[in-house]
């Protein structure tokens, strides 16, 4: 599928403001609502779109603290033969509520694991009584944020 310079300007619209019409979009753009109609639903039947959620705030919501946890994992359970799967352990992490995102990385950890919680027995709390419970996490690094300069799920088009 390619992508034109007309369809990044749409992305950038939506990505300023998922809630502007077509109308609106068409009118900036220059283009006839139709086109932009039929542009925005190629994007995302193509799956380049692939939603459209509110930006929540965490604060607000009862969960300003953020951290970042590094985990490793071990491949072989002792007394097993069977190798565990490092995807299948991302995906049992994801599950938790408190996970934003979790990334299989390089380096000397595994894992990478964004948490938004109430506070910092919180995020503790979610380190010893559910992550380090899953079984394959070997080890654990908590890093906690102090302040989020930039916090953005929007991709520069």
């Amino acid at each position: 599928m390619s992508i034109d310079e007309k369809d990044l300007e749409i992305m950038r619209l939506l990505q300023d403001d998922a809630k502007i019409s077509a109308k609106e979009i068409s009118r900036r753009i220059e283009s006839p609502i139709t086109t932009v109609y039929s542009r925005i639903k190629r994007l995302e039947e193509t799956g380049v779109i692939k939603g459209y959620k509110p930006f929540l705030d965490a604060g607000k919501l009862g969960r300003p603290t953020t951290a970042f946890i590094f985990a490793s994992i071990t491949y072989r359970v002792p007394g097993s033969l069977e190798p565990l799967d490092q995807r299948e352990i991302a995906r049992q992490v994801a599950r938790f509520p408190e996970v934003q995102e979790v990334h299989i990385i390089t380096g000397d950890w595994d894992l990478l694991i964004k948490v938004k919680e109430r506070d910092v027995a919180a995020v503790g709390g979610f380190v010893v009584d559910k992550l380090r419970t899953v079984r394959g996490i070997e080890k654990t690094l908590t890093c906690m944020v102090f302040d989020a300069v930039k916090e953005t799920t929007d991709l520069h088009l």
